[in-house]
């Protein structure tokens, strides 16, 4: 099974990985079975799954209904568990119990939480909470997988889906926020929506691995939803690639069935009882 202490150790053999979103038990079970070390149960649920338009109003009942699913799944594979907007906002003990929900309930092996977009804020006000919170849960055996950049539960502070990181100060901001969380204790760190060159500082600059997505080449691991993955989304960000296109299958076996149907050929006696 790989643990937290794998993927640290991968840093220093210098041994890239994958990590993948994971949503329900036959998709965690294939993945599982594939090999793929690391299954993200991404709060991405929220406009990949059930039908919203940002992950903003996914619950934490929703989350861990979708968690439980992926680790009856999977057997080898670290599970992490992406704490929704406003499950630990408001206090650290409130992000505890949350994070300690992800673990009892969920069946998850780590939690992992967005270091709120920091562009634009002064240092005066430089929210901390997201620090705060890793230190207490590290404190308490609960494994944190950190993000900095494009935080998607920032959409509306960020004014949009934005590439973060471009300017100087920026991009100074944001290395400071990704030791801050290797300080605190994070075991692992995603690197989102960052220009290349500051993804590879980064990474160079921590002893924790980095995990990209629309972060450049230079990550210690990478990641995708999976959705995208396998082409069934049609709206795809710049940085993913689609490996397959099952939404242009299923819909051919969805046709092909319903052609059957309506001509009588399904049912045949192969499909029957007798």
């Amino acid at each position: 099974m790989t643990t937290v202490r794998d993927l640290r150790s991968w840093k220093a053999e210098g041994k890239r990985f994958v990590m993948l979103t994971a949503y329900d038990f036959p998709t965690a079970q294939i993945l599982d079975q594939a090999g793929i070390p690391v299954l993200l149960v991404g709060d991405s649920v929220a406009n990949n799954a059930l039908g919203y338009e940002t992950t903003l109003p996914v619950t934490m009942d929703e989350m861990l209904h979708h968690c439980r699913a992926v680790a009856r799944g999977a057997r080898d594979a670290l599970i992490v568990g992406d704490l929704p907007f406003l499950s630990y906002h408001v206090s650290v003990e409130d992000g505890i119990r949350n994070a300690g929900r992800f673990l009892k309930e969920g069946g998850a092996h780590a939690v992992k939480l967005e270091r709120a977009s920091t562009e634009g804020i002064t240092s005066r006000a430089l929210p901390t909470f997201s620090i705060e919170l890793t230190e207490a849960l590290t404190s308490r055996g609960i494994p944190v997988m950190g993000h900095v950049g494009l935080t998607p539960q920032s959409v509306h502070a960020m004014g949009g889906y934005r590439v973060q990181g471009r300017t100087e100060e920026a991009a100074a901001r944001l290395a400071d926020d990704a030791l801050s969380m290797e300080k605190a204790g994070a075991f692992a760190l995603v690197l989102e929506g960052i220009p290349t060159n500051l993804a590879r500082e980064v990474t160079e600059s921590l002893t924790i691995p980095t995990i990209g997505v629309g972060a450049g080449p230079h990550c210690d691991g990478q990641v995708l939803v999976i959705n995208d993955l396998l082409g069934l989304n049609t709206d795809l960000p710049k940085f993913a690639k689609p490996y397959a296109n099952l939404r242009t299958e299923i819909t051919r076996a969805v046709r092909e069935f319903a052609s059957d149907v309506e001509s009588g050929r399904f049912p045949d006696e192969e499909h029957s009882y007798h």
